[in-house]
């Protein structure tokens, strides 16, 4: 097929691609279809969807924008291709949690909380929380209508209380009054003229005054109607929102226009007064951040299986202090109060009667206000800081509200209910909500908006995420499914999605729904161009593209394109091996048996369950279940600070569980290898973090030209000044901020990207089994494969960056901007410094955080060979997965389920991935035996 013939308007058409690994390829992709580019890692996958395609999408949108952004267009660096053809406007969903906003939410950003702004100040009906009644502020016409529906003939006044001005005498108030062309008023319930008034010395401040405005008989005719509606209109202007209608002697009604009820003036619900980001809907105790330092009740009942009785209130157990439970003990008999009984089974009334207390006794809350109040006291400082903790705000419930927004309710919620639900819930409220005919009217665009955007989230498999969920909590795979799904809900057409393999993070259940939604984006009209691993995403894509054959210098060529049937016949790429069973990753021949566990009891955070878990030590264990299921938070939240702490290790996380017990003491150190980056700085790279560099600056000052020009080690880094370029401080790039979208990073004029003095780049070494020499720049643009060749001889480098390659990063750069690394990448890097000789502890619980992302079958092997070595080393490696591959290979697998959110946090099963595969407990079950 000669690319050159095909048409843009079927194809997006791609010559000789240049861009990093890529060597002159050529691509047609076409239109309105999904295709999966896939092929091993580093092979160029993301070089031709996001540094090629992309790039030319946003570089074309740009191009339509104003002079303005057009200035720097110039200077923006085109794809290194021969010309790209048929591109649309470009969407690219990565796996980056983007969000720099510390209030972003879940809610914000799939726009679900803007409508449901829209629909609370559009039909929310304002309770008082005084009676329980609706707040509603009276109109001209409600007047009006009152008077129309009385007796034809019956004689009324409207009347309207006399305001007095601030610093006004009463006297000059009657005169102005006057000066109005008002004529008479109500004294003490007797008419009066308002002159006479003005001239008794009986008036005085304490005679209680009425303004009279109209007086009339009823009658039935447009012009008495239009006559009420401006005397009704004057008297709440006189009266600052009050109107008297007075039918002498039968029947006296009050109406004002301002929006209070029961003493209470409320704010009218505008969309202003439900956004958090406000100044004027945020909440005034936290500010608009959900959290306050307060009192936390998990340090001050720190055991919950302890009952009152036994010393649960851990502030009560001092000698001095224990005045306050044995006061409460001796009176329980009185209120009926159950003080055997364990905290964790009281109900929520009792427990609210511990804090706020009664007649009998003094609760929680003024034993810590007696703190506060004795504060100057050294002894009373140390005791309340002792129970003091960043706690949920107590007056928005952590939704950052200003509290008077929770009195508008809609279907008898207000929207910080709202918020705090999971999708699942949010789905089912809106389903059984009754509107209605004018609410229907006015909110039905918005209600449709809303349930559409819910039903894409829990399509993504999502349904267990709240609206009020930060997105900086969210791993990067949550995240990109949230774009995808408030892409789905604006139903663009005519686009070009790229996406970054949307399927991490997702059980394997869930990606049949994952694979719906790209198929419903696709249909609307798109073309949808997916970067993945996922064997069932490429099952049922339109086409697939592979790059390879292998990583690094050794990729960037096409492999093969076609159907999938067509790729699992190809035998030349190791997709097409892999999906035909030509290769396919072994199951280990026995598994490790383990004497040795940590057992955490009781643990409670989230949606666990007061689960018990054994954890054994030196094997290597899965943490299996669905999205939601609580696999993180039991890891990650409860598991790795309890051992932490226990081990001496200071961590900031407070674990909620009531017990740990077990082989604590066998534990050395615990390390957690996440996703994030390697480092904070855009100058770390992978040769820094694996303490490499050190190694190849002390080679380089070593070099005669260094000892010559008297350079140190300091010379050849770019983090100090001296050698580095002063113009871009090492950096190579110089950013230009851009107001309107994310910033543009140049090149540096001076150094032209080199990010070294010219002096300094003159410095070569060169090995004696290679012909030309590098200087500093080049060495720190060698991947890490050409690494390991160049420094053959140099065995202190060679230990360290040998790891990497290991781990499958062969084709990474070892200079390598540390913000291009992705998750995976990351935590693959991270896992290298474990296996180096820098890592001498022994005996470490290594955590992993879905570790297989961004990685092809081919890698995974690779990754499994690295972790396997951990454990035959005396570690312990524990994983949390949804990888099919990795679970079979477990020694031991802990499943927890049954489903996500409040259906999830229990323990389905626990044993070896063969007698999993053999029950019907869970999903995982399930999708494993079809592996094994």
């Amino acid at each position: 097929m000669n690319i050159d013939d095909l048409s843009p308007k079927e194809y997006i058409i791609v010559k000789n691609a240049r861009v990093n690994n890529l060597d002159n390829l050529s691509v047609a992709i076409k239109r309105n279809k999904l295709t999966v580019i896939t092929g091993v890692s580093g092979s160029g996958k993301s070089s031709l969807a996001f540094d090629t395609l992309y790039a030319e999408g946003q570089r074309m949108y740009v191009e339509s924008l104003s002079s303005y952004a057009r200035q720097f267009l110039g200077r923006m660096e085109k794809p290194d291709v021969d010309y790209i053809r048929g591109v649309s406007p470009a969407i690219a969903i990565e796996q980056k949690v983007s969000t720099k906003n510390a209030r972003s939410t879940v809610g914000t950003s799939t726009e679900i909380y803007d409508y449901l702004k829209l629909l609370f100040s559009r039909i929310g009906r304002t309770i008082s929380p005084i009676s329980g009644k609706e707040v509603k502020k009276n109109s001209v016409s409600d007047a009006v209508d009152f008077i129309l529906k009385q007796e034809l003939g019956s004689k009324f006044m409207i009347i309207t209380p006399l305001v007095v001005a601030q610093g006004r005498e009463l006297i000059t108030e009657l005169e102005l009054l006057m000066q109005k062309g008002y004529s008479r008023v109500i004294v003490d319930g007797q008419p009066a003229f308002l002159e006479d008034v003005i001239k008794s010395p009986s008036t005085t401040t304490d005679s209680k005054i009425e303004i009279l405005i109209d007086r009339a008989t009823v009658q039935n005719d447009e012009e008495f109607q239009f006559r009420m509606g401006d005397s009704v209109q004057t008297a709440f202007f006189e009266g600052h929102g009050t109107c008297i209608i007075d039918f002498p002697g039968v029947l006296r009604k009050e109406y004002n226009d301002r929006f209070e009820l029961d003493g209470i003036t409320f704010e009218e619900p505008t969309t202003n007064f439900f956004t958090f980001n406000n100044p004027y809907g945020a909440c005034r105790t936290c500010e608009g951040f959900g959290h306050v330092l307060g009192i936390d009740t998990d340090l001050v009942i720190p055991d919950k299986t302890m009952s009152v009785f036994e010393g649960a209130i851990a502030p009560w157990r001092s000698e001095k202090m224990s005045e306050w439970k044995d006061k409460l003990v001796k009176v329980s008999m009185d209120f009926d109060f159950p003080i055997h009984r364990s905290f964790e089974d009281l109900d929520q009334a009792q427990i609210d009667l511990l804090w706020t207390g009664n007649k009998q006794f003094k609760g929680l809350n003024k034993f810590f206000a007696m703190l506060e109040a004795e504060s100057h006291k050294i002894q009373y400082r140390v005791m309340l800081s002792r129970y003091r903790g960043r706690t949920v705000c107590p007056d928005c419930r952590g939704t950052r509200l200003r509290k008077d927004a929770g009195y508008v309710k809609v279907g008898g919620k207000n929207i910080q209910d709202l918020v705090l639900m999971s999708m699942d819930q949010l789905e089912h409220f809106f389903e059984n909500l009754v509107f209605t005919e004018y609410e229907e009217q006015v909110v039905n665009k918005i209600v449709k908006e809303i349930k559409s955007r819910v039903e894409f989230i829990k399509k993504v498999g999502l349904g267990y995420l709240t609206l009020n969920r930060l997105t900086s909590t969210l791993s990067g795979g949550e995240f990109q499914r949230i774009k995808l799904a408030t892409s789905l809900g604006s139903a663009l057409v005519g686009s070009m999605y790229i996406l970054d393999e949307p399927s991490i993070g997702l059980h394997p259940r869930d990606t049949s729904k994952l694979i719906e939604v790209l198929h419903r984006l696709r249909d609307l009209g798109n073309t949808v161009i997916v970067v993945e691993h996922e064997e069932d995403v490429m099952r049922a894509s339109d086409e697939i593209i592979d790059i390879g054959p292998e990583a690094g210098t050794k990729g960037g060529h096409l492999i093969f394109q076609g159907s999938v049937e067509d790729s699992a016949k190809d035998t030349k790429s190791y997709t097409g091996k892999f999906l035909n069973g030509i290769e396919t990753i072994e199951i280990p021949k026995y598994r490790r048996k383990w004497n040795q566990s940590i057992t955490i009891k009781g643990a409670f955070e989230n949606n666990l369950q007061n689960l018990t878990v054994e954890f054994p030590l030196n094997i290597f264990t899965t943490i299996t279940g669905v999205s939601g299921s609580g696999k993180s938070t039991l890891v990650n939240k409860i598991f790795y600070p309890a051992v932490k702490k226990h081990i001496g290790e200071y961590s900031e996380t407070k674990a909620k569980y009531k017990g740990i017990e077990g082989a604590l003491k066998s534990v050395e150190s615990i390390e957690f290898v996440d996703q994030n980056p390697i480092g904070k700085s855009s100058r770390s790279n992978p040769v820094t973090y694996l303490k490499a560099y050190d190694a190849i600056r002390n080679l380089y000052t070593e070099q005669d030209l260094s000892k010559h020009r008297g350079f140190k080690p300091a010379h050849f880094s770019f983090n100090v000044d001296g050698g580095r370029c002063d113009t871009c401080q090492g950096e190579g790039l110089i950013t230009v901020e851009m107001q309107f979208m994310a910033d543009i990073h140049l090149t540096c004029e001076e150094c032209k990207g080199k990010r070294f003095k010219d002096e300094v780049l003159e410095v070569e070494y060169k090995p004696k089994h290679i012909e030309k020499g590098l200087n500093i720049y080049e060495v720190l643009n060698l991947t890490v494969d050409e690494a390991i060749d160049f420094f053959a001889e140099e065995k202190k480098i060679i230990d360290r960056i040998l790891p990497l390659q290991k781990v499958g990063l062969g084709y990474i750069g070892l200079g390598q901007s540390s913000n291009t690394l992705s998750g995976g990448e990351a935590q693959r890097v991270k896992l290298a410094f474990f296996l180096s000789k820098e890592h001498k502890a022994k005996n470490c619980i290594f955590i992993f955080d879905e570790p297989t992302t961004g990685l092809h079958f081919h890698d995974i092997r690779k990754l499994l060979a690295s972790m396997q070595a951990l454990v035959d080393a005396g570690h312990t490696v524990m994983v949390i997965e949804h990888n099919l591959e990795v679970i079979k290979c477990a020694d031991w697998v802990i499943d927890l389920g049954p489903d996500g959110g409040d259906k999830g946090g229990n323990l389905c099963f626990v044993g070896t991935p063969e007698d999993l595969a053999n029950s019907d407990s869970g999903f995982t079950a399930k999708y494993l035996k079809l592996k094994m």
